[in-house]
């Protein structure tokens, strides 16, 4: 397997990882927290995001430089699909950084224990915000997945 090739492989893996948790985070995780009374959804919110935030972030860019080093480098019919996969990806990270991150940041400095009466629910909001980069993130793994055969 040639260089290339392994790149493919690995973007192919880590953008399908990347669409697998948030695909399950909006079948599973987000109706479970819809379903919660306010105090037990902020809890439960904070301990999600713990081993997440950090997580995340390096796989989708790391999946998106590889993209943009596959585009650049590839031949063919390939060099497009890897260049969405880049732009998806790096559409991912747009909104999770605007829009995901800073609701996220919000629910982190509430106290579950005593959510202040007037309390803004964020999920409603929170849950577009992921439905689309769900979609985004599922576009840029078939893209990634179609790249090599195109090639």
């Amino acid at each position: 397997m040639s260089g290339p090739q392994a790149l493919a492989a690995v973007v192919g893996v880590s953008s399908g990882v990347v669409a697998g948790v948030l695909f399950a985070v909006a079948l599973s995780v987000l109706p479970a927290l819809r379903a919660m009374p306010p105090g037990r959804y902020v809890y439960a919110h904070q301990l999600l995001g713990r081993h997440w935030d950090p997580t995340m972030p390096v796989i989708v860019l790391g999946s998106c430089v590889a993209d943009v080093v596959l585009a650049w480098a590839g031949g063919g019919g390939s060099r497009p699909a890897f260049a969405a996969g880049a732009a998806l990806l790096l559409a991912v990270s747009v909104v999770s950084h605007f829009g995901n991150v800073p609701i996220n940041r919000r629910v982190k400095a509430v106290d579950p224990e005593a959510v202040p009466a007037g309390w803004s629910d964020p999920r409603p909001v929170w849950g577009r915000w992921h439905l689309l980069r769900t979609v985004l993130a599922l576009l840029a793994a078939v893209a990634n997945v179609v790249a090599p055969v195109l090639g």
